[in-house]
């Protein structure tokens, strides 16, 4: 596209590359085979479309539930690979604010006030990873529908393979996001101390962090754009937090 493209200020010079272009395609053997088939009068569609293959379900689709959700899988986990800043900055983002709770609340007491700011310091983790998280995949399915829509009419892929790989590739980050969260508020607050407890709210936290981003999805799913998911996004999450 870029070899063909007609530059600004440089109209001349791109419609010389141009004809060179065609030129050198007009003499090829891939052109004089092109020729032969449309003036041969045989069937082009045989020649240049792809054909049914053999083995292929009534659905249309060229390959099993499998495959397609092994390679959108694997497609989705290189594109979180592929960013490892955006990984990092998430987990510092979450150690900061999770220091940040640690030193408002810390070192609480099981007295009158010491369970009033609990309750209030309970009330901050469910808010951090409900917005965090949710805020964190809202613009994941609307940013890429336009992509999603070609390969589907292609019948590349099925709608749920499509989602579940992408889902599950990011699920590694939203395991690791509540874990640094939780294994910092934890002791600095003062919550009850043992491995049991801590595991107990560690698993709750993980809960409630990847319902939010469940719910994340869903906004972006039924969001047309990223600037429409944003907007829908908060007025819907306040509601369930109160």
């Amino acid at each position: 596209v870029q070899m063909l493209a007609i530059a600004p200020n440089k109209e001349a010079e791109c419609r010389d590359t141009i004809k060179k272009i065609c030129d050198s395609f007009g003499v090829s053997p891939i052109a004089r085979e092109v020729m032969e088939v449309a003036n041969s009068g045989k069937n082009v569609e045989e020649h240049y479309f792809l054909q049914p293959m053999e083995g292929v379900s009534r659905t249309g689709y060229r390959s099993t539930w499998w495959t397609q959700f092994y390679y959108v899988l694997w497609r989705s986990w290189l594109t979180v690979l592929k960013d490892p800043m955006l990984v990092k900055v998430r987990l510092l983002q979450t150690a900061m604010v999770a220091i940040l709770i640690g030193s408002i609340y810390f070192g609480q007491r099981l007295d009158q006030d010491g369970v009033m700011n609990i309750n209030g310091a309970m009330f901050l983790f469910l808010t951090n990873m409900t917005f965090q998280n949710v805020f964190a995949v809202i613009n994941v399915f609307s940013a890429e529908l336009p992509v999603f829509l070609r390969e589907k009419r292609s019948r590349l892929f099925r709608v749920d393979t499509y989602f579940l790989g992408k889902t599950i590739a990011e699920v590694p980050l939203f395991l690791a996001v509540p874990f640094v969260f939780t294994s910092i508020t934890y002791p600095m607050i003062g919550l009850k101390s043992g491995a049991v407890h801590y595991l107990t709210a560690l698993m709750i936290v993980v809960l409630v962090a990847n319902v939010a981003t469940s719910f994340g999805y869903l906004i972006s799913c039924a969001s047309s754009s990223v600037s429409m998911a944003l907007s829908v996004g908060p007025p819907v999450i306040i509601p369930f937090l109160i």
